[in-house]
């Protein structure tokens, strides 16, 4: 941490010099979550264009082998140019906004992101949080650079009277604790 802040956000170094990047903020003081927003232009392909098309092609093929293009069914990694920090005993979940689904079909695939206390500035990518989003819709959906995607909700969590942790490091994101 860089601060003695017990939770908070900061930009990751590749993105320091980048003014647009701006910390997530509450919208209001009885919102529970701090909007996230993203770091870059990026396009969220529509899934009923990309994987469907791909599964039918091969169903009509009779492709049982299964060599479909899985990556047109992968959701996308929107990235945000932060990371964050937080105390023991506490994690981050990042959770969609409520208009994503309802206005343009947008979700995360695993409902939901846990973002532990030691991802921060983790050796593969200094703690970078990026959102996953899947597109429902028919339609591809371009994100536009500032605009915000999720929401991050700082938690405590309890843990068991007879926890032993396995003492690994982590050695970057998505799925990297369970190596």
């Amino acid at each position: 941490m860089t601060n003695q802040a017990k939770r908070g956000f900061e930009v990751i170094s590749a993105y320091q010099t980048d003014q647009e990047i701006q910390l997530p903020r509450r919208s209001t003081t009885m919102s529970a979550g701090y909007d996230i927003a993203a770091a870059e232009d990026i396009v969220v392909p529509a899934m009923w264009k990309t994987g469907v098309k791909y599964v039918l092609k091969d169903i009509a093929h009779l492709n049982v082998a299964g060599e479909a293009d899985e990556s047109a069914m992968k959701p996308v990694l929107v990235p945000t140019g932060l990371k964050a920090f937080m105390g023991e005993n506490e994690y981050l979940q990042l959770t969609c906004r409520s208009s994503n689904p309802l206005k343009r079909g947008l979700s995360l695939p695993n409902g939901v992101g846990i973002v532990d206390a030691d991802y921060y500035n983790n050796e593969g990518n200094e703690g970078h949080l990026f959102v996953q989003l899947v597109n429902f819709g028919l339609h591809d959906v371009h994100i536009k650079k500032g605009e915000r995607i999720a929401q991050g909700i700082f938690l405590s969590f309890l843990t068991t009277s007879d926890d032993q942790p396995l003492d690994q490091v982590r050695s970057g994101g998505f799925g990297s604790s369970g190596k």
